[in-house]
């Protein structure tokens, strides 16, 4: 039973120590981040021009 236990623990631990893939995940979050930024500000430009629009065009008619 210990030798399966330890078949078993020992490449969890080395999944666990290996660090090679949080690089990755760090840039993930990162760029999603940056994208819900982004689609915001459009959102909110777009209803800034929206409103700039409707108010010129309330002028010229």
């Amino acid at each position: 039973m210990t030798k399966m236990l330890k078949r078993i623990v020992k490449p969890c631990g080395r999944l666990l120590a290996d660090e090679s893939g949080v690089t990755m995940l760090e840039y993930t979050i990162l760029i999603g981040i940056i994208t819900a930024a982004v689609i915001a500000s459009v959102a909110y430009a777009g209803t800034w021009v929206t409103g700039k629009w409707t108010t010129l065009t309330g002028f010229l008619t």
